[in-house]
C-alpha cells in the first residue's frame, strides 16, 4: 500500500493498483493535478474535507471515478447542478468494491465539538478485501473502532474537537500495525511536532507510527 499526503485528511491511497483519494478540503494542496483516480471518497460536508470550489474540476478530471460521501454531503452537493447529481451516499453499514478491494460504510456520527452545536454525518471507511477486510482505516473527524483488526490507520491527530489523550487513547484502542498522523492543518509546524513525537512515544508497541509530510509518498 502506498500512501500520498496532500495536507490535513488528504491522501491518496494506491493498493494493488487501485487508487482512492480521500477528503479533498480547503486545508489540502495537490491532489487539483490528480487524474486516474478509481475513487473519491468524502468522510463529511465540513470544507477542511469537501471544497466545494475544488471539486467539480477533480471530477471532470476523474470522469470514471466512484463518488462517494456521507448523506448529508452528497444531499449538499447534488444540490449543486454542476454535479450532475452524481455523488452517491454512503449509509452505515453498507459495502461497495472499487476494483478489487471492498469499502465499508461505518461509524456514522462526527465526534462532538460542543454541545450547542449539531452533530453532522460523518462516515468511517474501512477499505480492504474479504480476507483482510481492515487494510485501512479512515475514521473521518470521529473515533470510530470497528470489530475487525486495522492494519493501517489514519490517525486523527489535532482537532478542535479533541485533545491529544484522545488521539492517544483512540490509537492505543484501535491497535493498528501501523498509523500515520491525518487532520493537522490546525497546528503550527512546532505544535505538530510536539503531538507527533507524543503520539510516536505513548503508542503501543505493537504499532509502528509514521509521519507523512505533505506531498510525501510512503510504503506501508
Amino acid at each position: 500500500m502506498r500512501i500520498t499526503s496532500f495536507g490535513h485528511s488528504c491522501f491518496l491511497t494506491e493498493i494493488d493498483g487501485t487508487r482512492i483519494l480521500f477528503d479533498p478540503g480547503t486545508f489540502s494542496s495537490g491532489f487539483e493535478s490528480l487524474a486516474g483516480l478509481d475513487a473519491i471518497l468524502i468522510t463529511h460536508q465540513h470544507p477542511d474535507h469537501a471544497d466545494p470550489a475544488r471539486l467539480p474540476a477533480l471530477v471532470a478530471a476523474n470522469p470514471g471515478a466512484q463518488l462517494w460521501c456521507d448523506p448529508q454531503t452528497a444531499q449538499q452537493l447534488n444540490a449543486d447542478s454542476s454535479s450532475n447529481g452524481v455523488w452517491r451516499d454512503a449509509h452505515v453499514g453498507q459495502r461497495f468494491t472499487i476494483g478489487p478491494l471492498t469499502v465499508r460504510a461505518t461509524g456514522g456520527r462526527h465526534a462532538v465539538i460542543h454541545p450547542e452545536l449539531p452533530v453532522i454525518d460523518n462516515i468511517a471507511y474501512l477499505v480492504g478485501t474479504d480476507e483482510r477486510p481492515g487494510m485501512l482505516l479512515h475514521p473521518g473527524d470521529s473515533f470510530y473502532i470497528p470489530f475487525v483488526t486495522v492494519e493501517v490507520l489514519a490517525l486523527p491527530a489535532a482537532a478542535p474537537w479533541m485533545k491529544l489523550s484522545e488521539s492517544v487513547d483512540y490509537l492505543r484502542g484501535v491497535e493498528p500495525a501501523k498509523a500515520f498522523p491525518i487532520h493537522q492543518a490546525v497546528l503550527s509546524p512546532s505544535g505538530a511536532a510536539v503531538h507527533n513525537a507524543r503520539l510516536a512515544e505513548m503508542r503501543k508497541p505493537t504499532t509502528e507510527f509514521t509521519v507523512v509530510e505533505l506531498g510525501a509518498t510512503a510504503e506501508f
